[in-house]
């Protein structure tokens, strides 16, 4: 007998029925004991931040990622899926110091960093059971109780042994290297979290003279959009090969230099100016000029304040002639390096705290946060009749993607992992995955893979793993620790966990008379436990070490097309660089989840409605077809639309159910 059906129908009630269903004969962990004896089918699941809350990105990739697992299941494997949780970093911290009012290190030096995790550790779980109960309203089947979280001492303990294997094949070294810098975290980050976030801004854009110590009526001028780095100017860039003009401004009757192909930076027609000679740039190389401000003059004996050529210097903006502030700017630091201005083993010369603050020695503008002393350098240049050109430019720029502020470039000590010299390795890795949409892997991701550069890991933060490295107070010692009990045959001490707090007091005696060796302070970017997964969330190599190596590299993972540039690519360089193969043989890569004006859904703004309250309405199904039908499976990007999900209700799920209900009632009637 077929069971009558209702003349109407509420989808998410019926969802729930189902759940609870699933619930009661406990499906999903009665489908991974009867599987398994089954082959083995892998699937890594990316760890999210359990300090927000899951968003429609976090359902479509978990949509997909449900859809492809439970497949394989049916098609005759065993599939592990297990949940994992990004515990550690600059979400966590910057949570804290926004709670506690924390401006900077002296705030966590005065709280001790044992206070100061243990303040981390409370919210890094703050909404896993919103998490849980939202994944698994979804319909998604993903075991929580056996799950990995980054902060598990065993984890962290993988993460070592990874960083050891890289260690020990020379892959780890310190360096001083501009980058970018986050003032409100106040940490350095990698090239690819830079890019993740960017936003249109307006800049102040000067332009400003350098006159000719030879000739003070002559003024070379240079452009930048960056005035805070002008007290920092060592020297002047030129580009050897192109043209260079002296020209009169014949309003001002000042002379000044400049590139030819740049003359409408300054000036509007050809009537403004008159050429008084024509000369390639070398002809201005090591030509020296006034400094503009007096607090680096002690550099002038190193070479500084003299015109250095570079290739780099283009025609397509500014005048042609760049200034160089050799620890705010990755070119101007190559450069100054080269001409002997500046020694890669000195003192930077880096007049800005890590609040992004100028220091006592800038003493016209000490205490001041550099964006905002801009308009205060400025108005000090135009006093001293420096400033040439003063307008605004509108340009796109990089935030911390964390804090939303903007970032700066600025040189830090940092430990970095060699990529640059595997570059055809990673790219012959990725050719052996299969990559859907395809072109992701040849374009997006090929794209960064080709330009990669070293990876800067260390943070100088406290809530992390931290770096295994324990120095000599001269550095030229180094010991790097790959397990728990190697540190306590080093130190005698019986280790059970390694946060800071744990791990930072324990010294090691030297092996070469040198006292004793002490910890680092830097702690790792947490992007580098991500990338440590595969192995972390198996204890590998110390447990299940058969296991891992029988089912590696993962048969499956998926995520979205902004993680090319943050765990892909961890994933890949890391699996590179310890097993030489890719961390996975297929991918997923799903487009981005706009609000419906097509920015970025934004909790603050409230541009976009309540997962939560669209289930309530729709059910999940009609939320997971709306977003698995749309061009975000194409790796474009969706503004998602509450009508959308109502469609589908309208147009599929009603229909389909009102054409199941005519069946049954003519099997109904035939029966009778």
């Amino acid at each position: 007998m077929v069971e009558p059906v209702p003349e109407s129908i509420n989808f998410p009630s019926e969802e729930e029925k189902i759940q609870q269903f699933w619930k009661e004969k406990d499906c999903f962990q009665e489908c991974l004991k009867q599987s398994k004896n089954r082959p083995r089918y892998t699937f890594y699941d990316g760890p999210p931040f359990a300090t927000g809350l899951p968003h429609y990105g976090h359902i479509l990739a978990g949509t997909i990622k449900d859809i492809v697992t439970r497949f394989a299941h049916q098609s005759g494997f065993h599939v592990d899926r297990r949940f994992g949780w990004d515990c550690h970093g600059l979400p966590v911290e910057y949570e804290i110091d926004k709670t506690l009012g924390i401006k900077g290190p002296e705030d966590v030096a005065k709280m001790g960093i044992a206070e100061y995790n243990k303040q981390c550790r409370s919210i890094v779980m703050r909404y896993s059971h919103e998490w849980e109960a939202s994944v698994s309203r979804m319909g998604r089947w993903i075991d929580f109780k056996n799950d990995y979280k980054t902060l598990y001492p065993w984890f962290m303990e993988t993460v070592w042994w990874v960083f050891k294997q890289l260690y020990d094949k020379g892959f780890v070294y310190q360096g001083v290297k501009v980058m970018p810098y986050s003032t409100a975290c106040n940490t350095p980050l990698s090239n690819f979290e830079a890019h993740q976030n960017y936003k249109d801004v307006q800049d102040p854009s000067v332009i400003v003279n350098f006159p000719l110590v030879e000739s003070e009526n002559v003024s070379l001028i240079a452009w930048t959009t960056t005035p805070w780095t002008l007290p920092s100017n060592l020297a002047l860039c030129v580009n050897p090969e192109l043209l260079y003009v002296q020209v009169k401004d014949n309003a001002t009757e000042r002379t000044y230099i400049m590139m030819e192909a740049r003359l409408g930076a300054l000036f509007k027609s050809e009537s403004e100016y008159s050429v008084l000679d024509k000369f390639p740039g070398e002809v201005l190389k090591g030509k020296k000029y006034k400094p503009l401000f007096h607090y680096f003059t002690k550099c002038a004996e190193k070479g500084a304040f003299q015109v250095v050529t570079d290739n780099y210097v283009k025609e397509e903006e500014g005048t042609g002639v760049v200034h160089q502030a050799p620890y705010f700017g990755a070119d101007d630091y190559r450069v100054c390096t080269e001409y002997n201005i500046i020694q890669r083993d000195q003192a930077p010369i880096c007049p800005v705290d890590a609040s992004g603050c100028f220091t006592s020695e800038v003493t016209d503008f000490a205490g001041q946060y550099v964006k905002d002393a801009d308009k205060n350098i400025i108005k000090l240049l135009k006093e001293k009749g420096r400033l040439v050109n003063a307008s605004t430019s509108k340009h796109s720029y990089p935030f911390c993607w964390r804090s939303d502020t903007p970032l700066i470039y600025k040189a830090v000590p940092s430990w970095f992992v060699r990529v640059e010299h595997m570059v055809e390795k990673l790219l012959e890795c990725n050719g052996k995955c299969y990559w859907v949409p395809e072109f992701v892997r040849e374009k997006r991701f090929g794209n960064w893979l080709r330009d990669a550069r070293d990876w800067a890991i260390s943070r100088n933060r406290y809530w992390g793993t931290p770096i295994p490295l324990w120095v000599s107070d001269d550095f030229e010692e180094v010991v790097c620790v790959g397990s728990m009990a190697e540190l306590e045959e080093l130190t005698g001490v019986k280790v059970t966990d390694l946060h800071r707090e744990s791990i930072d007091s324990l010294t090691i005696p030297s092996r070469c008379g040198k006292g004793v060796l002490r910890r680092v302070t830097e702690v790792f970017d947490c992007w580098f436990e991500s990338g440590s997964m595969p192995y972390a969330q198996v204890h590998y190599p110390f447990e299940n070490k058969k296991e891992f190596e029988d089912t590696f590299p993962a048969d499956f993972i998926a995520e979205g097309i902004d993680q090319t540039r943050g765990w892909f690519y961890t994933l890949l360089v890391l699996s590179t660089a310890l097993f030489g193969k890719p961390p996975f043989k297929n991918v997923i890569v799903n487009g981005l989840v706009l609000a419906g004006d097509g920015q970025k859904m934004s909790k603050r703004k409230k541009n976009y409605p309540d997962p939560g309250l669209i289930v309530q309405s729709y059910g999940a199904d009609a939320l997971r077809l709306y977003l698995i039908n749309s061009p975000v499976v194409r790796a474009e990007n969706l503004r998602f639309k509450e009508e959308g999900v109502r469609d589908v209700l309208k147009d599929v799920f009603l229909p389909w159910y009102n054409a199941y209900r005519f069946l049954v009632q003519n099997v109904q009637r035939l029966q009778k």
